[in-house]
C-alpha cells in the first residue's frame, strides 16, 4: 500500500480492508449467481428498489453487513449457505475374536461411510469420521520371494513358513490366508544369459537349478498351511546376471486372489531393484501398462514391458490397498528404507542370511502397520480442497499432513479425524463430483457425493424475457435483469451496437455541460452508471453521478463527525446533533453543573458546551470564579445580620440580604448533611465577638437558595490565671536549679583539669630540691689529646 494512502487511512480510521474493497465488490457480479461465487460471505440484494439512480447492477452483491448498512432489509438478501448430510452411517463394530464370525463385508471400521455436501464457493464444511480397529479382522498374506541364486539357503527355512505362520498369526485373527510367489529377472540379455544351456540351468554345472523367469504365482491365497509348505517345498533356485533383480515387475502382477480384508505383501530378497528406464538396456522402451498379464500364472510380457517406476508402483498399491513388508539383508537396509518413505503403509525388516526370523519379522512389521492410521482422498475435483485435523489417543491433535494420520492405535482404540472440504467457484459442468477418502491398508472408504451451489434459490423464479427488461430483452432474477445476448445496460434498455452513439452520450451530461456523468461514471445506454471507489464503503449516485456519500463536511477528522451521514455531499445528522457537519450536539447533559444546574446558572449551553454569560466565571461548567470569595465568606455578613441581628449589614439587613430563605437549628448538629440535597456548603464564620456560628448554603433545582443556621455559637472561655502563675513560677525555678547545676558541673570538671595539668608537670620536673638549677661551676677541665700517660 502506499505510504501516503496508509496516512489517510489512519487519518479517516479506514482499515486496509475498506481501501482494498472486498472479493465481493471486486467481483463486479451481474447475477446472484456470479455473486455467491465470489466469496463467503457475499449476498445478492434481490430487492427491486434497492438500487439508487446511476448506480450499477453489481452493487447489489456486497458482504452482507454492507448490504443492510445500504438499506437492503435482511429478508430481500439471498445468501444461501452449505450442508452435510450423511446418507449411511452404519454402527462401529463391537466384537471379539471368539464372538460371532462376521464375514468382512460385515465388519465397519469407520463411520460415516457415505455423506452429501453442499458446497458454497469459500466456504468450508466440515465432518467428522470415526475409525476404530475391529478385533479379528482377517488377514491375507501374500509372500513374494526372490529365487535368485543367493537365496538358496533363505529357500530351505521358507518351506516350513505356511504352517509355522498360521501358528503364529492365528493369535491375531483366526481368518488368515497366505500365497506365495517368485521373481527372479526379466528373460532377456544382459539380465540373464540367453545361451540355450544357460536357458535350461543359469547355475555352475554342478548346480541343479530352474530355467530363469520373471515372475511365478506358485500359491494363490488359501487357508492352507500345509499346501503352502508342499508346494514352496518343490520349488527351486534359479539365476541371473546382474545383482538388482526384476521383483517390481511381480509385484504389478498382483491378481492373486485378494479379499477386501487387511493385505499384506511380503517382499523378500537380498539384492537392490529395477525400475523404470532400467529396460532400455534389453531394448525394452514400452512403459509397463500396470494390468495383469498371467498366463498359467506366469508373467509372459516381461520382455515386452518395462519396470514400473515408483510411482506407478505406490499407486498400483494404494489402488489395491496393499500394506507391504520389505525384508531384506542388513545391506540393502537404506536402500529400501528410502523406498518405505515413498511407499505409504509400508515397513522394512532386516532379514537374516538364511531367513531364520522372517515369522518375527513379519508379525513385528505387521503390528507395526496397523498401529498406524493414515487417512487417503482420491483425485480432487477442480478447485476444491481438503484438510484434516487429527484427535487421536490421549488427546494428541495435530494439522496439516500430519492431521491425516494416527499412530499408536491398539485394537478396540478409537480415534476421529475432522475433515474440512472447501469449493473455491463452481465446476464448469456444474455437475456434482464424487470423491472418496479410507485409511490406507484397509478396503473400507467413505464416499462423498459434492454437490455445488452455483445459483441462487431466486433463479428457480427467474421471469423470461419480462417486460420490465426493456419490452422483454431479458430475463428478471432476483430482483435484477439477466440481458438476453446482445442486450446491456440496467434493464436491458441498450444494444451493444448503440453503446456509443452521441445522441445517446448527452442524456449523460448535466445541465447540458461538458462533462460526461459529471467525470464519476461511464455513459452506458443514455444511462450513466458510476464508478466503484477502492473503499467498498464510498459510493457515487445520481442520475449524472453528481452526488457520493464520502465529500461532506468533517469534524475531529470524522466524515459528518461520526454523528451522521453523507447523502449528496450533505450531512444528514443523528438524533440530538446538527450542524454542517453534525459536530453540534443538543444533548445538555454536558453542561450540567456539579448544583444540577445548566452552566452553573452563569451561561447558555451551545452544542454541549457552556458559553458563560458572567464574565467572573469559566470552566466547562462555569463554576470556576478565580477572583471570587468564598461562599462562606460571601454571605456572611448576610447570615450574621438576619439570623443574629449583628454584623457590618445589620442596618441594611432588609435591603441587601432577602435573597435566600432562612431556616433556624439549634445545635449544629441538626444542620442539613452533604446527601440531604444536591449541592451544599456548611461554613463556620467568625463574629465581632470572636465567637464562631455555623450555617448551611444549599442552591435548589428551581434556583431558590436556602440557608440553616445553628443558633448555638461557640465563643471562646476566659483563660486560667493560677495554673499560669504557678507555672510560670515552677519554670522559673527549675530553670534556675538547672542552670546551676550546670554551673556545678562545669567547675568541676575545669578543677579536675587543672589539677591534672600540675601533676603532669611535677613529674617532669629535672632538679633535686638541694640544687639551685642556676648554678654554674667556676671550673674548667682541659684534656690534652696527645697525652699518652708516659
Amino acid at each position: 500500500m502506499d505510504v501516503r494512502l496508509l496516512l489517510i487511512s489512519v487519518l479517516l480510521g479506514l482499515s486496509r480492508a475498506q481501501l482494498d474493497g472486498n472479493e465481493c465488490t471486486k467481483a463486479s457480479a451481474q447475477s446472484c449467481g456470479e455473486c455467491i461465487q465470489a466469496g463467503e460471505k457475499c449476498g445478492w440484494c434481490t430487492d427491486e428498489d434497492f438500487l439508487k439512480q446511476g448506480e450499477q447492477k453489481s452493487t447489489r452483491c456486497d458482504e452482507v453487513e454492507a448490504l443492510i448498512k445500504k438499506g437492503c432489509s435482511e429478508a430481500s438478501i439471498e445468501n444461501p449457505r452449505g450442508t452435510v448430510s450423511v446418507n449411511k452411517n452404519q454402527s462401529l463394530t463391537d466384537r471379539t475374536k471368539d464372538g460371532v464370525k462376521l464375514k468382512p463385508d460385515q465388519i465397519t471400521q469407520i463411520q460415516p461411510q457415505k455423506l452429501t455436501l453442499d458446497l458454497r464457493s469459500g466456504e468450508a464444511q466440515t465432518f467428522h469420521l470415526t475409525f476404530k480397529r475391529a478385533e479379528d479382522y482377517p488377514i491375507d498374506l501374500y509372500y513374494l520371494m526372490d529365487l535368485s541364486y543367493s537365496m538358496k539357503d533363505d529357500l530351505e527355512n521358507v518351506k516350513n513358513l505356511g504352517t509355522d505362520l498360521m501358528l503364529e498369526m492365528q493369535k491375531i485373527t483366526s481368518d488368515f490366508r497366505i500365497g506365495f510367489g517368485s521373481f527372479v529377472e526379466k528373460t532377456v540379455m544382459p539380465y540373464i544369459s540367453t545361451t540355450p544351456a544357460k536357458l535350461l540351468n543359469p547355475c555352475t554345472s554342478d548346480q541343479n537349478c530352474t530355467s530363469p523367469f520373471s515372475y511365478k504365482n506358485v500359491l494363490s491365497l488359501t487357508a492352507d498351511g500345509f499346501q503352502f509348505n508342499n508346494l514352496v517345498s518343490k520349488q527351486q533356485i534359479s539365476g541371473n546376471l546382474d545383482s538388482p533383480e526384476g521383483g517390481f515387475d511381480a509385484i504389478m502382477q498382483n491378481q492373486i486372489g485378494w479379499r477386501n480384508v487387511t493385505r499384506l505383501l511380503v517382499f523378500s530378497t537380498d539384492a537392490g531393484f529395477h525400475f523404470a528406464g532400467d529396460g532400455k538396456l534389453g531394448g525394452i522402451v514400452l512403459p509397463n501398462d500396470g494390468k495383469c498379464h498371467l498366463q498359467d500364472n506366469m508373467y509372459t510380457m516381461s520382455h515386452y514391458y518395462d519396470y514400473p517406476s515408483i510411482a506407478h508402483l505406490v499407486q498400483k498399491l494404494s489402488e489395491n490397498n496393499i500394506q507391504t513388508i520389505f525384508a531384506v539383508t542388513e545391506e540393502f537396509q537404506p536402500v529400501y528404507q528410502e523406498l518405505k518413505n515413498l511407499i505409504p503403509k509400508s515397513a522394512v525388516g532386516t532379514l537374516s542370511s538364511d531367513s531364520g526370523n522372517v515369522i518375527k519379522l513379519i508379525i513385528d512389521a505387521y503390528n507395526s502397520l496397523s498401529s498406524e492410521i493414515i487417512l487417503e482422498n482420491s483425485r480432487l475435483p477442480e478447485g476444491v480442497s481438503i484438510s484434516y485435523i487429527s484427535h487421536c489417543k490421549n488427546g494428541v491433535s495435530e494439522k496439516g499432513e500430519n492431521g491425516r494420520k494416527c499412530s499408536n492405535i491398539s485394537i478396540g482404540d478409537q480415534v476421529t479425524f475432522e475433515v474440512a472440504i472447501t469449493a473455491k467457484g463452481c465446476p464448469s459442468n456444474g455437475k456434482s463430483e464424487t470423491i472418496k477418502i479410507k485409511p490406507l491398508g484397509f478396503t473400507e472408504e467413505v464416499e462423498i457425493v459434492l454437490n455445488f451451489i452455483c445459483e441462487c434459490e431466486c433463479h428457480k423464479d427467474g421471469i423470461a424475457n419480462s417486460p420490465v427488461c426493456h419490452f422483454g430483452n431479458g430475463t428478471l432474477e432476483c430482483g435484477a435483469c439477466r440481458c438476453n445476448e446482445g442486450r446491456i445496460g440496467r434493464v436491458c434498455e441498450c444494444s451493444k451496437d448503440e453503446v456509443r452513439t452521441e445522441d445517446l452520450d448527452a442524456n449523460c451530461r448535466m445541465d447540458n455541460g461538458t462533462d460526461i456523468c459529471s467525470n464519476n461514471g461511464d455513459c452506458v445506454c443514455g444511462t450513466c452508471e458510476c464508478k466503484k471507489r477502492d473503499n467498498p464503503e464510498e459510493r457515487y449516485s445520481g442520475k449524472f453521478c453528481e452526488c457520493d456519500n464520502f465529500n461532506c463536511d468533517r469534524s475531529n477528522n470524522k466524515l459528518c463527525g461520526g454523528h451522521g451521514r453523507c447523502e449528496c455531499r450533505k450531512c444528514i445528522c443523528d438524533a440530538n446533533y446538527t450542524g454542517s457537519a453534525c459536530d453540534c450536539s443538543l444533548d445538555t447533559s454536558t453542561c450540567l453543573a456539579s448544583n444540577k444546574q445548566i452552566c452553573n446558572g452563569r451561561g447558555t449551553c451551545e452544542c454541549g458546551v457552556c458559553k458563560c454569560t458572567d464574565s467572573k466565571f469559566q470552566g466547562p461548567t462555569c463554576e470556576i470564579c478565580p477572583t471570587c470569595p468564598g461562599v462562606c465568606t460571601e454571605h456572611k455578613d448576610c447570615v450574621q445580620c438576619r439570623a443574629f441581628g449583628t454584623g457590618d449589614k445589620k442596618d441594611t439587613c432588609e435591603e441587601q440580604c432577602n435573597y435566600f430563605f432562612l431556616v433556624m437549628k439549634k445545635k449544629k448538629e441538626e444542620l442539613p448533611q452533604p446527601n440531604d440535597q444536591p449541592f451544599i456548603n456548611h461554613c463556620k464564620e467568625r463574629d465581632a465577638n470572636d465567637c464562631w456560628f455555623f450555617f448551611t448554603y444549599a442552591t435548589k433545582n428551581d434556583s431558590t437558595v436556602e440557608v440553616h443556621v445553628a443558633e448555638e455559637l461557640e465563643c471562646p472561655s476566659g483563660p486560667d490565671i493560677i495554673p499560669i502563675v504557678a507555672g510560670v513560677v515552677a519554670g522559673i525555678v527549675l530553670i534556675g536549679l538547672a542552670l546551676l547545676l550546670i554551673w556545678k558541673l562545669l567547675m568541676i570538671i575545669h578543677d579536675r583539669r587543672e589539677f591534672a595539668k600540675f601533676e603532669k608537670e611535677k613529674m617532669n620536673a629535672k632538679w633535686d630540691a638541694g640544687e639551685n638549677p642556676i648554678y654554674k661551676s667556676a671550673v674548667t677541665t682541659v684534656v690534652n689529646p696527645k697525652y699518652e700517660g708516659k
